[in-house]
């Protein structure tokens, strides 16, 4: 093999070593013994979220009212509103994140190294 080739070989492999998985943890359901206070936590964090100007509009375009989405949160059992409000924080509006843009970078970069390694 010829330096060429085992160079193109290589970057392909950092190429697609670098190619994270974009799956995140899911945290698990609380026990059942969840204190009044913590559920009171949960429906405020929660609460203030669907309150946001943007997450309002969104909600009232498909049909929900204030006074529906604050009905339908009492009925959320504990351990779903501590999985809800514990997952707000991941929760992404819109676009990639820093990360994934870095990837895609890397990737780019991996991609013009080939181009340039190819037209020699």
């Amino acid at each position: 093999m010829s330096k060429k080739s085992v160079f193109i070989v290589l970057t392909l492999l950092v190429s697609i070593a670098a190619i994270p998985a974009f799956a995140g943890p899911v945290p698990s359901k609380t026990a059942a013994n969840q204190s009044l206070e913590s559920r009171d936590a949960d429906l405020t964090v929660i609460r203030s979220v669907a309150a946001n100007e943007q997450v309002s509009a969104v909600l009232t375009a498909n049909g929900f009212s204030k006074e529906e989405v604050n009905q339908r949160l009492a009925q959320m059992s504990p351990q779903d509103l501590r999985q809800l409000a514990g997952n707000l924080e991941q929760l992404q509006p819109a676009g990639l994140t820093r990360q994934e843009w870095i990837w895609i970078g890397i990737g780019a970069l991996a991609a013009l190294i080939l181009v340039v390694a190819l037209a020699d």
